[in-house]
């Protein structure tokens, strides 16, 4: 079921930081997925490039990014042992398994892969039958894995105009959609993550032509699969952040729920890397 939510009038989360992550070459950039491995520090995030990187933030006394450290890029290999190549392996979600299983979703082949060894060694591709209809440029960028180690994926365009956002949901060998969300206009899921509470947190884009990108979360509070509350917690004006599309979620050491989001600067001079750090007051 979907339910509506609360106003973005009303936000419940703070501003705590923005970094501008600059790097060199022509594989840096175009980031759109990020997860911890721990409590806001290890991350790893992928690239429309289709290469993984992982890292460490370095965060100052108020929590927020002051430097990144990166490992070389890792370009992991397809089911025939060679490597994937962007266009076709468009990675745009990421999420951290049991085992250290690694999840990547990929647009245009609409897919995800299970890798181990940090992206290294391929395991399994899975091409669910839903992802077939998935509009062009509009596959899968929401992944997340709950407490359970069921895996959920969202897209970022519905199939048919006014659609709700369908959650699809793998557990075992089987896909199903449990619940659905509101959409609202033309706002777009592009990230999500399970937060340390059990909840679902959603990111979602919007552009205003010259004006830049508006972002914001929602918190969706469930009940088994019955959806109970759906809050936005804040919401952007436009150009306040750049094109945000990767989102984690973590408890920081005084017990405040955190987001870390991550931009995608579509390999562009105009835009930006941005690491974005909110806390939410509740």
């Amino acid at each position: 079921m979907a339910l509506g939510g609360a106003a973005a009038d009303a936000p419940r989360a703070d501003f705590v930081g923005r970094y501008v992550w600059k790097g060199s070459g022509p594989e840096f950039g175009g980031f759109s997925a990020i997860d911890f491995t721990d409590n806001g520090m290890t991350f790893v995030a992928v690239s429309d490039s289709a290469n993984i990187f992982w890292g460490r933030l370095e965060r100052g006394k108020a929590g927020a990014v002051t430097g990144v450290e990166v490992d070389p890029p890792i370009r992991p290999l397809s089911h025939h042992g060679t490597p994937v190549e962007n266009p076709m392996d468009d990675a745009e979600g990421v999420a951290i398994g049991t085992g250290g299983l690694l999840y990547v979703s990929y647009e245009t082949w609409n897919r995800i892969g299970i890798y181990e060894q940090n992206g290294r060694v391929w395991v399994h591709e899975i091409w669910p039958k839903p992802f077939f209809d998935f509009v062009v440029n509009g596959g899968a960028e929401a992944l997340a894995i709950d407490a359970e180690g069921a895996l959920y994926a969202m897209p970022e365009r519905p199939i048919h105009q006014g659609d709700q956002i369908p959650v699809y949901r793998m557990k075992g060998d089987n896909w199903d959609v449990p619940f659905t969300l509101r959409r609202d206009g033309d706002w777009a899921p592009v990230g999500a993550d399970f937060g340390p509470d059990g909840r679902l947190y959603l990111l979602e884009r919007d552009y205003w032509g010259l004006i830049g990108f508006m972002t914001r979360v929602r918190r969706i509070t469930l009940d088994g699969d019955r959806v109970v509350a759906d809050e936005v917690l804040f919401e952007t004006r436009a150009g306040q952040h750049d094109n945000l599309e990767g989102l984690a979620v973590w408890r920081d050491a005084e017990g405040a729920v955190r987001l870390t989001m991550i931009s995608d600067d579509n390999f562009l001079p105009t835009q930006r890397t941005e690491i974005v750090d909110y806390r939410i007051r509740d």
